[in-house]
């Protein structure tokens, strides 16, 4: 771990960098057919080689000093700021995203936005219609970077996204996906994890992008967490750490820069801090043994950036602050104790947590005084800006703390390589992302993550021989950008190519999987017809509608596979209704499919509990423990 940094051994570096000013940069532009970038092999190992990072160099540092050393005021404000903005071009919108671009920032499009506040980064969202296929997200990206290289100051943006695969992932099909955390926390597979975030970090760079909001290094302590759950490695807190570097060395060995959030950690929280405030009642002992292990591995790996929660955490604050605003949290024990000095960003401003006791424009002052570097998406920009300006000229933020911050984010842009190769092009784009050496890739890691939790009397396998007519019902929540339908859908097309007739009946959605009695009625009269039944749940809880789904088409008669495709805490609730049951961790088509294979008999089933699974009736006995699983 790095030697501790205090503030101001850290503030007189920055002030002595700048006065280091030497050579300067020297800047790549677009090719009309191409660009000056190598073009990665679509192998993951050789589609990470063209970005493979390095430690920051002096002469990053360097070159990082003496840009920050011919900023104006507002130019170094404006690399703090990392904003979301409507469109699919930079220069050229829709209408629709430029009137709302308009109504939000005043200019019609991204390039005016950037030229505008001299933007240090954007963020890329599927609802900003910023991702419509890989070609047009490497076009945006260059033309993003075009309008950053000929504004005055002159310094290439650091484009991100939020794609941490599962659950969570921005930009879709035709890219690759890949199982999300939780899912490859049941894996257990070092090598697996870190494979799985070179090839994302490969992909994501051939399209511009060089920061990712991944991983994860929450530790998912509460079965109920409404907002992390199956983002999260699991609930082992060494394992979750071993994983979490993984991550870190495959996204970073991309060219990506990796991002471990959120911190101090939001593993034990029954609040969802996009809506409200949580509290962590953990003790600084417990902060200790359960949270800050998968940090610490993050920083010990090298990591880019550090994410903050909005959240609680009196052992470690007794302030009323959430910890993205509180100075002891973010410096005294991100910076001090941990010894972190790399770029520490908030969770997206505009989330409720962090907007409960001040105002738009106070927030991201109080971030930079707790120590933060990036300011992501603050909902009254304006307000947020001429904020940190006034803060700055009347001394409350000095300019030498301003110059600290900015200086991070520079040398990762070094460190990244943006200040030598800003774009990409559409060579990079078709070697890399998508392939078919990263879709095989990805379904073998798949392969193993697939936890058969319950198997009465031996039901699993199935064989097309003696079950051939299945029905697979269930709840279908709306799966990430272009992936292949309902997961009702997905299952029954893969367990069609294994020789399986299978009918998809679809009783729920994510925002309602609850089936109403006449859905409930309409499958257990199509389960009659069949020779056994899959039944899809997420997130089943004691009065849950999915409960009665699962009870009455058991009834039947017919064998009952039960799949959670979220939570594997579903089966707590069931009983003994199913004959087995399996957990995915996620329900995007990689894991559908891996599921698939394994309830055919294709694969064997080889994940393991990451979490643990308590008796819906007692919660304080465990009914399946970490490290559960059967086999064939």
């Amino acid at each position: 771990m790095p030697k501790p940094t205090s503030r101001r051994a850290l503030l007189a570096a920055a002030t002595a960098a700048v006065a280091t000013a030497c050579s300067p940069r020297t800047l790549s532009s677009p090719e009309t057919s191409g660009s000056t970038s190598a073009s990665p092999s679509s192998s993951p190992s050789a589609s990470a080689a063209p970005h493979r990072p390095a430690p920051t160099r002096p002469s990053d540092r360097d070159r990082a000093a003496d840009l920050l050393g011919r900023m104006t005021l507002d130019q170094k404000i404006g690399q703090l700021f990392v904003l979301s903005v409507y469109g699919h071009s930079a220069t050229a919108p829709d209408p629709a995203d430029a009137a709302a671009n308009r109504k939000k920032y005043g200019v019609g499009s991204a390039a005016e936005l950037v030229a505008r506040y001299h933007l240090g980064g954007i963020m890329y969202t599927e609802w900003a219609h910023n991702v419509r296929d890989p070609r047009q997200i490497a076009a945006l990206s260059n033309g993003l970077q075009k309008a950053a290289l000929d504004g005055s100051a002159g310094v290439p943006l650091l484009l991100a996204t939020d794609q941490e695969h599962g659950m969570v992932a921005r930009i879709g099909a035709p890219a690759t996906l890949l199982p999300g955390a939780m899912a490859l926390g049941a894996g257990g597979s070092v090598p697996d994890v870190r494979a799985a975030a070179r090839i994302a970090g490969a992909e994501l760079a051939a399209l511009g992008i060089r920061q990712d909001y991944a991983p994860d290094a929450d530790v998912n302590v509460d079965p109920a967490n409404p907002v992390i759950g199956i983002r999260s490695f699991g609930a082992d807190p060494k394992a979750v750490a071993r994983l979490v570097a993984a991550q870190v060395q495959g996204y970073q060995g991309a060219g990506v820069a990796a991002t471990a959030k959120h911190f101090p950690g939001h593993g034990d929280t029954s609040v969802d801090s996009h809506v409200g405030l949580p509290t962590i009642t953990h003790s600084r002992k417990e902060w200790e043994r359960l949270d800050a292990p998968p940090f610490r591995a993050a920083i010990a790996a090298g990591i880019d950036s550090v994410m903050t929660a909005h959240l609680l955490f009196p052992a470690l604050d007794p302030a009323d602050d959430p910890a993205t605003l509180s100075r002891p949290i973010i410096t005294g024990v991100l910076r001090d104790e941990l010894g972190y000095d790399g770029v520490v960003i908030t969770d997206s401003l505009g989330m409720q947590g962090v907007r409960e006791k001040y105002g738009d424009g106070r927030v991201p002052v109080l971030a930079l005084k707790a120590g933060v570097d990036q300011l992501l998406t603050p909902p009254d920009l304006p307000a947020a800006w001429n904020s940190v300006r006034t803060a700055v000229r009347k001394g409350e933020i000095s300019e030498a703390r301003l110059d600290a911050s900015v200086l991070r984010v520079l040398r990762l842009k070094a460190r990244r390589g943006l200040l030598d190769e800003p774009y990409t092009s559409g060579r990079a784009v078709d070697r890399t992302v998508g392939t078919r050496a990263h879709a095989a890739t990805a379904a073998r890691i798949a392969d193993r993550t697939t936890t058969l939790i319950t198997n009465r009397g031996g039901l699993l396998p199935l064989s097309p021989r003696r079950h051939r007519r299945l029905l697979v019902v269930g709840v279908d929540p709306a799966a990430p950008t272009g992936t292949g339908g309902p997961p009702t859908a997905v299952l029954a097309r893969a367990l069609g190519a294994l020789g399986f007739t299978a009918k998809a009946l679809s009783t729920g959605t994510g925002s309602a999987p609850d089936p109403s009695p006449g859905r409930i009625d309409e499958a257990v009269a199509a389960a009659r017809e069949r020779d056994a039944v899959i039944v899809l749940t997420r997130d089943v809880d004691a009065g849950s509608g999915q409960r009665r789904l699962v009870s009455e088409v058991s009834a039947t008669g017919m064998p009952v596979v039960h799949v959670a495709i979220k939570d594997p805490y579903d089966i707590a609730q069931l009983g003994n209704d199913p004959g087995a049951s399996l957990a995915t961790y996620g329900w995007t088509d990689v894991e559908v499919r891996a599921a698939a294979r394994v309830i055919a008999g294709e694969r064997d089933p080889r994940g393991r509990l990451p979490v643990a699974v308590r008796r819906a009736d007692a919660p304080h006995r465990v009914l399946y423990p970490i490290g559960h699983g059967l086999s064939y």
